[in-house]
């Protein structure tokens, strides 16, 4: 790594750049900027450098950390699902590749600003914002959304003074998608499970202390339309000192339906209608006897009304549907009834929500997404879009890489076909690095992001831990200019 960083020093011409810029290949190359380093943006990159060996590609970045969901959304416990930053960084160390860090789009620089510097923009800065419940109390202490609750106990700045309080017996977790079963198995885990992950210092003291006992995972339709995958099912299945709790009319006549569906949702409803129904064998039943913690699914409800006491959450109200239709297509329908559920801690996994990034830029309020067409935004020539900005919050990390990839073979297209002309010469970030001086900003390149990567692992190697997070921007940055 300090012979990599040392290589990059010496490649410097842009002295205000922390941890370096490197100097662009050629002037007369085509030259791309894409804006948001999590996956669809490095996938982006990643397969227009392999494509053509003179597109140069800049990567803008709003934090000083790469990698977006894959640090900051991915659950501390699956290191694995981490491993694609090794390809990110491949990317990012390519020699026609810039990553700058620190710099806010449409904040800090102007979508216009960055049309005028290169010669296509990629808009791949995904879906900070949350899907509102729509429904009295949502705002009460107590309630939080699962997006700001995986943030925290993941280290994103903006979430490090969220501080749940944890001192309820029980949690209702909105939501069944694998997000959801992510914060359960987190709000349930033994913390000895969590003590060799990445998890921040600041949770895992929280959940040591919690006194969270009981997590029900609320959808509004059934069993068959359950958005989780087997791999979190499992996990929850298997979760030490944890019994399942289900209510087992939530499951009639789903095993006559299992004939007509795919394989995957088939083995999916097959391990629930096994953990839900099934008499668990000797070995099993004494495990569940002896777990002083439980988590059940409750399907057919929605949510009414988060219920207060003291000024703060203590329950939740919901109605009860019934379904019309079958398969994934089938409706949710209200029948009438509602029922209240105790809680303390009310936590909303319904989906992430892109937000719009500039004015100049096309934005589909209701869908919230950038209106486009394979990749191309609609009538924005050299404006294109990947990830979720593109398609909505949906998918796991590869939907993501395929969806990217067809985004970057779009505009190659159009490179090739004429209607991107790359003809002119465009100064790319030697134009942008000059505004953002103008304007006090600092960016920080991939060799500044290598020091606060070298410093997190080496705390985190004091711990146990493969990394100990920098949890504020202000300290990321100290480390970056060191």
């Amino acid at each position: 790594r300090s012979k990599f960083s040392f290589l990059l020093h010496q490649r410097c011409q842009t002295p205000f750049v922390l941890g370096c810029g490197r100097a662009s290949f050629s002037s007369s190359n085509p030259k791309i900027c894409v804006v948001g380093s999590g996956p669809a943006g490095f996938y982006t990159a990643q397969h227009l450098l392999k494509a053509r060996q003179d597109v140069e590609v800049d990567i803008y970045e709003r934090l000083p950390v790469p990698f977006g969901l894959v640090r900051f959304g991915v659950a501390p416990d699956h290191p694995e699902v981490k491993n694609v930053i090794n390809t990110f960084t491949q990317t990012a160390s390519h020699a026609r590749c810039n990553f700058y860090g620190n710099v806010n789009v449409g904040k800090d620089v102007s979508i216009d600003e960055l049309r005028r510097a290169y010669h296509a923009i990629v808009l791949s800065y995904g879906a900070e914002g949350n899907r509102s419940m729509g429904v009295p109390g949502e705002n009460l202490p107590g309630v939080y959304s699962a997006k700001d609750f995986v943030g925290w106990y993941n280290g994103l700045p903006s979430c490090r003074e969220l501080t749940p309080d944890l001192s309820c017996d029980t949690a209702v977790i909105l939501g069944q998608g694998n997000v959801a079963l992510d914060v359960a198995r987190i709000l349930l885990a033994p913390t000895k499970m969590l003590k060799s992950t990445d998890i921040t210092q600041p949770a895992l003291d929280a959940l040591a202390q919690s006194r969270v006992r009981r997590v029900l995972i609320v959808g509004r339709r059934g069993p068959l339309q359950i958005a989780c995958t087997i791999k979190e099912l499992r996990e929850m299945v298997n979760l030490p000192d944890c019994r399942p709790e289900m209510v087992a009319a939530d499951f009639e006549g789903v095993s006559e339906a299992l004939k007509d569906v795919p394989r995957p949702r088939k083995r999916l409803t097959e391990l629930m209608l096994k953990t839900a129904l099934e008499t668990p064998g000797e070995k099993e039943q004494e495990r569940r006897s002896k777990a002083s913690r439980s988590w059940g699914f409750r399907f057919f409800r929605s949510p009414v009304e988060v219920l207060a006491s003291g000024g703060r959450a203590a329950g939740i109200r919901l109605a009860v549907n019934r379904l019309e239709g079958s398969g994934d297509g089938a409706q949710a329908v209200l029948t009438g009834e509602v029922e209240d559920v105790p809680c303390g801690l009310v936590i909303s996994s319904i989906g992430y929500r892109s937000l719009p990034i500039d004015e100049s830029v096309p934005f589909d309020s209701r869908r919230a997404v950038i209106p486009n067409s394979m990749g191309r935004v609609q009538q924005a020539a050299g404006l294109y879009c990947s990830g979720w900005v593109k398609t909505g919050p949906t998918g796991v990390i590869a939907t993501t890489m395929n969806n990217s990839f067809d985004t970057a073979r779009s505009l190659l297209e159009d490179m090739d076909s004429g209607a991107l002309d790359v003809s002119s010469t465009r100064p790319g970030s030697q134009s942008i690095s000059a505004l953002l001086a103008e304007r006090g900003v600092k960016a920080v390149t991939f060799s500044g992001w290598e020091k606060i990567d070298d410093v997190e692992t080496r705390r985190g190697e004091v711990s146990g831990k493969p990394r100990e997070k920098l949890l504020t921007v202000q300290e990321m940055l100290q480390v970056a200019r060191s």
